[in-house]
């Protein structure tokens, strides 16, 4: 197997499968210490790594400094000791778990892996995934012997994205192995560059297992806010002022309502619960969260037409802004997003839906959503607005300006799902507010 002596000599190669959100700080952290070659099929993805611009705003053009070498050749992976596959873990339209990139990246590793070398797995996967699916695959598609000729191990990844404070070297790293060798090695490796510490787990079902359980835990309480905030709705309660009373509290933890999307929270529990069913358990705490949380989207969309028809505004071919599309704020992520669910339902009721966002590709939202981003010159003769995302960006409008844009002023309606503006200052500008 191979030895730590040699990655840090820069005798073999540390390869990085997947470059994106996860794998590229990954692979630019690493290359400051070892030798690192990046791996990505997206030969556009790689060209414009070459040129030093990441389209995820994860990795700064100031801090690639060649320490990485980028190609989409995986013949490439014969030269490297260490493979970190660092693909996503998404889910079909069942919300079943989508193996294939995963899959695919390990077939791909599989027939470009030489003896000695260790596969690592950074991709949110249900426990038992790695060793049940994966180490079988690799030996079929390398004919080497698990445990003889290669090793394997999971360190599941942590990123948050758009996240400055947070960040690959600030998080502690948990690492495991096929055996405490590989562990061992995995703990060096990961030590150099995560400043934070490492913790070993025992075995990598128990890594596999702590990370998605991280994200379904989020997931719930976050879920009981959101259905705290339909409640309250219907008492004429602002579910925000209950939240800040309740947070005088020193134990009170402080989740707030929201769109649960992205890569993460609203994918992973899925992860879990189909392997639950599977060992027949029928998991009924998490799967009532996800039904609540994937609730949310139609619930902010009905919301918006009662507040419409109170204010004697018309729904039937109604025009509604929306500002921001991506899953969350300040990155251009656009997987996973639940606004699409607000637009969808929206739509549902005869209304035109404009959509504004501050750092969303144009591209990508027609290519993923059949969503076409518009200018705010498109924002004009508007009955309501929803604030969908909080993006740094927005706070550069006046609320005479978002007054502006409104079909008649004194009808004037926002829809605030983040909390974004101050609930005072909207009224005084004679601006309705509603807030999740």
């Amino acid at each position: 197997m191979i030895k730590f002596e040699d990655i840090k000599d820069k005798k073999t190669t540390v390869a990085i499968v997947g470059l994106g959100y996860v794998g590229l700080p990954l692979a630019v952290a690493l290359g400051r210490h070892f030798k690192v070659l990046g791996i990505d099929i997206s030969e556009s993805r790689i060209a414009e790594l070459r040129k030093g611009y990441d389209r995820t705003n994860e990795v700064l053009e100031t801090d690639f400094h060649n320490y990485v070498e980028f190609s989409s050749n995986p013949a490439a992976l014969k030269d490297c000791g260490i493979i970190i596959v660092a693909v996503p873990t998404p889910i079909d339209e069942a919300r079943n778990p989508d193996l294939r990139p995963v899959v695919g990246a390990t077939t791909m590793v599989g027939e470009n892996m030489a003896p000695g070398s260790v596969v690592v797995y950074e991709s949110t996967v249900y426990p038992g995934l790695t060793e049940d699916i994966c180490v079988p695959l690799l030996e079929e598609k390398s004919g080497l012997k698990y445990g003889e000729d290669f090793g394997v191990g999971y360190s599941p990844e942590r990123i948050n994205p758009g996240d400055r404070e947070h960040t690959l070297q600030t998080i502690v790293k948990v690492v495991s192995g096929c055996n405490e060798e590989v562990t061992d090695l995995l703990d060096k490796l990961y030590s150099t560059v995560v400043t934070a510490g490492t913790h070993k787990a025992s075995c990598i079902k128990v890594a596999e297992a702590a990370k998605v359980i991280e994200n379904t835990q989020r997931d719930l309480n976050i879920a009981l806010m959101n259905e705290l905030s339909m409640i309250f709705d219907r008492m004429d309660i602002d579910t925000l002022d209950v939240l800040e009373a309740s947070g005088t509290k020193w134990n009170f933890l402080p989740f707030r309502p929201g769109l649960v999307g992205g890569h993460c929270i609203g994918v992973d529990p899925y992860y879990l619960t189909t392997k639950a069913e599977a060992i027949g358990h029928h998991p009924q705490v998490i799967l009532a969260g996800r039904k609540i949380n994937d609730a949310v989207g139609k619930f902010i969309a009905d919301t918006t037409i009662k507040h419409m028809i109170n204010g004697d505004s018309k729904v039937k071919n109604a025009r509604v802004g929306v500002l921001g599309l991506t899953f969350k704020e300040n990155v251009p992520d656009l997987r996973n997003t639940k606004v699409v669910d607000v637009v969808e339902e929206l739509e549902s009721f005869g209304v035109n839906v404009l959509i504004h966002d501050a750092y969303a590709d144009s591209e990508e939202a027609v290519e993923e959503y059949g969503i076409k981003l518009v200018s705010f010159e498109e924002f004009h003769d508007l009955d309501a607005v929803v604030l969908a995302v909080s993006h740094d960006e927005y706070r550069k409008l006046s609320l005479d300006e978002i007054k502006s844009w409104f079909r008649d002023p004194a009808k004037a309606l926002v829809i605030d799902v983040k909390c974004f503006y101050d609930r005072k200052e909207m009224e005084a500008a004679g601006i309705a507010h509603w807030r999740l």
